[in-house]
């Protein structure tokens, strides 16, 4: 009987376990509902915040808006005005997935030790939200707001809250050029760049920007300008070294005598779809006991192997106008921005000219000269000689081939290879001269109307050479 009777003693026990423990998780599961929402639990205009702060790792960051907004630490700071609207956004309508009423333990949803806080102060109230863990059965984050629930968000605030306060300056804004009015170098590079549609000085129809070389006004490719101009307009201004820069700082990032300086006058749009006129300038500079040293080594370099070495490695700073920002730049952008010269910016072809303009060409070579008419069909030249039709795309082809591997001013001395005399129809340049001759075994030396051009490869005029031959000698 003794032993029936603990036997029922056990059971006893056991039953009433069974019933305790049943009896603690309704409570649980009555005190901490799950459930759907589709609750819009925040709603603060983001223009009716005067304060917000957020702390996050190691780092906090707090700012109050007077007539702008201003960084409590430094009022110098020079805040990012949209990037602080886009912190606000999120809390003007902040709507949640899930919901867990009646919380006891926020410390199984990470909300004991929140991994960031954020607090907004507006004229009448103040808010406190907290970051939690992240579901990734979910995919959302734990969130409260002191109301005594727990929530999964739609948004996760985090990913607005993670960066440092280097995100949230207002860098410089260069100005996407379709164009420009004006370029003016100094520095390095002095010279200016000036804007004129149909010119009188050049017999090719793209051209628009001109400058004063020797005296004379000259040409500019168009595709490299434009093609610089890009360049300024996509330069990387985020790296920022300081954001108040004192004089000691634009002196030892060598900004206070630029290496160059490019000042551009555009015209642009205004608010109203008005067109104004502005003027971005951008100074550039290599820091300067980096320079130093490496012309130092590169004249060493020079006197031992009589030839240039390549820079390995280039430190340089970039600061637009007289800003505070001094922002570093990576050896491409500095390399890029600095190639602003004339041989730069200046046509490599040879002949620049539209061959639909090409009425007839006078050919020499080796002691004759062969003559090609011509005829417009359709935008096109079809070209003759001897009343024979020619393959007019490979001779436009290897006239157009001509391509500058450097410019130079030194007379030819060698013997001419072949003579061209294109006659154009235009009043202003009705024919164009120019003259290849030998340079060395590698090039040939450019001729255009009796001035010097440039050293063009020999492989090329060796090209057009055979195109000649291939239509003469039929």
């Amino acid at each position: 009987m003794k032993r029936f009777k603990k036997i029922y003693i056990l059971l006893g026990v056991l039953a009433a376990a069974c019933i305790l423990t049943f009896g603690a998780m309704q409570i649980k599961e009555r005190k901490e509902q799950i459930k759907n929402s589709e609750e819009i639990i925040l709603e603060i205009p983001a223009d009716s915040v005067e304060a917000l702060s957020w702390e996050y790792g190691a780092e906090t960051l707090a700012f109050h808006k007077g007539e702008v907004w201003v960084y409590d630490e430094d009022e110098t700071f020079p805040v990012d005005e949209e990037k602080i609207s886009g912190l606000l956004d999120i809390f003007q309508q902040f709507g949640v997935s899930f919901v867990i009423e009646e919380v006891e333990d926020y410390g199984q949803y990470g909300l004991e030790d929140p991994i960031c806080t954020i607090r907004l102060t507006t004229g009448e109230q103040s808010y406190e939200i907290l970051l939690g863990d992240y579901s990734n059965m979910d995919s959302q984050r734990y969130v409260s707001i002191g109301d005594g629930n727990v929530y999964l968000v739609k948004q996760d605030p985090l990913e607005l809250y993670d960066g440092p306060l280097s995100e949230l300056i207002r860098h410089d804004k260069i100005p996407l050029f379709d164009g420009a009015d004006e370029i003016r170098f100094t520095g390095n590079e002095a010279y200016t760049i000036a804007y004129e549609e149909n010119s009188t000085d050049t017999y090719c129809k793209d051209d628009v920007y001109f400058t004063e070389q020797d005296g004379q006004k000259q040409p500019l490719d168009t595709s490299r300008v434009d093609g610089y101009l890009s360049d300024i307009s996509y330069l990387n201004l985020t790296d920022y070294v300081t954001y108040h820069a004192s004089e000691e700082e634009i002196k030892d990032c060598g900004l206070d005598a630029p290496e160059l300086s490019v000042e551009v006058s555009y015209t642009r749009e205004d608010e109203d779809g008005q067109e104004v006129s502005d003027t971005f300038t951008l100074h550039v500079s290599r820091d300067p006991d980096e320079k130093a040293s490496a012309t130092d080594g590169e004249a060493e370099d020079e006197a031992e192997n009589g030839e240039d070495t390549e820079e390995e490695e280039v430190t340089a700073y970039a600061r637009v106008g007289e800003s505070g920002i001094l922002y570093r730049i990576s050896p491409e952008d500095y390399k890029r921005v600095m190639d602003a010269s004339f041989d730069s910016l200046r046509h490599s072809k040879v002949f620049t000219g539209d061959f639909v303009d090409v009425t007839q060409i006078d050919i020499a070579l080796e002691g004759v000269t062969y003559t090609l008419t011509s005829e417009k069909k359709d935008d096109e030249r079809i070209f003759y000689y001897q009343g024979e039709q020619i393959e007019s795309l490979e001779l436009r082809r290897a006239i157009e081939g001509l391509n500058a591997d450097s410019f130079t001013k030194e007379q030819p001395a060698g013997t001419e290879e072949i003579g061209l005399t294109l006659y154009l129809d235009n009043e202003n340049f009705p024919r164009i001269e120019i003259e290849l001759y030998r340079y060395d075994g590698k090039d040939c030396l450019a001729v255009v109307n009796k001035e010097p051009v440039s050293l063009v490869e020999r492989a090329l005029v060796v090209d057009l050479m055979e195109v000649v031959y291939g239509f003469v000698l039929e």
